[in-house]
């Protein structure tokens, strides 16, 4: 039994949830995947997997061993990155995440010019307004935006971002513009629910405002463009408007409620010397970060 194979076999199996799963990741027959999973299990004479008709679990044993095995594999990937001379020039594959909006508006363009400047890097962008695990998924750096928990991760800010209200001018034509959070009751309102209830709206800790949605909608694109249209007063994070308060199809509103402004960073896992693609992205993507995320409202 080769016993590097029945490893990697092994956490495959755990990471992608099953044993077919596994096999379709690995490009191996799917008896292969189980015979090695069990030849490991008769080697260390330890069951490591519990089995139903829908899914596989490890056991006990079997989470100890998938976390050495998991340390084990990166290490030697490690290792690998090394003697084929990544560490010394940017090559190879970046695995970023980030959230939609922000990855389709800002992070796509900077990932184009830097993939012009570095030819011999390919990058793989995970869009998505959930927290990856960057260890456990193996993602190179993600895009954050808010505080920060504690951790192992090492963090580079790069700005902020406000959460604004805004509305059309041909909306504003019409209604008397809000003055408090309390006038927005009066008011069509167009929710992202992606950051906020349809009934209510919070400023901060303190203050709740009632409101009614004419239209409520799961894509910041969409509340955006109802906004534009004049259907009603929206709310949503500044980089997501900004090119249409710039343009002028956006008034901003309410400027003195704003809550404090949430900071963005770029993260990455700490403990181990970064390859030189990553070293790479921080350098050249911090910079061309920044200015996107300077909000001109007035």
């Amino acid at each position: 039994m080769d016993r590097f194979a029945a490893a990697a076999t092994f956490v495959a199996v755990i990471e992608a949830g099953g044993f077919s799963a596994a096999a379709r990741r690995l490009r191996m027959p799917l008896p292969t995947v189980s015979r090695r999973v069990s030849e490991l299990e008769a080697h260390l004479r330890v069951r490591l997997l519990t089995r139903t008709s829908r899914q596989v679990s490890p056991t006990e044993a079997g989470q100890r061993f998938y976390e050495s095995a998991r340390r084990l594999l990166d290490e030697f990937a490690e290792a690998e990155r090394l003697a084929a001379g990544e560490y010394i020039a940017p090559q190879g594959e970046l695995a970023i995440s980030a959230p939609v909006a922000f990855g389709r508006l800002h992070m796509t363009p900077v990932i184009a010019e830097f993939l012009v400047a570095f030819p011999e890097v390919d990058v793989r962008l995970q869009l998505g307004d959930r927290v990856v695990n960057l260890a456990e998924e193996h993602v190179d750096l993600a895009l954050r935006i808010g505080a920060l928990p504690d951790s192992a991760l090492v963090a580079q800010r790069i700005g902020a971002v406000r959460h604004v209200v805004c509305a059309s001018p041909g909306y504003l034509a019409a209604h008397p513009a809000p003055q408090t959070p309390a006038d927005l009751a009066a008011h069509h309102c167009v929710t992202y629910t992606g950051l906020q209830s349809a009934d209510e709206w919070r400023f901060g800790k303190e203050v709740r405002a009632r409101v009614h949605s004419r239209l409520a909608v799961s894509m910041v694109e969409a509340a955006a463009d109802a906004a534009i249209a004049g259907i009603g007063i929206t709310r949503l994070l500044s980089y997501q408007v900004a090119d249409a308060v710039r343009d002028g199809r956006l008034v901003v509103l309410l400027r003195g409620h704003e809550p404090p402004p949430w900071p963005v960073h770029l993260v990455t896992l700490g403990g181990r010397l970064p390859p030189q693609k990553l070293r790479a992205f921080l350098e050249f993507a911090a910079p061309r970060l920044k200015p996107r995320l300077v909000f001109e409202d007035a």
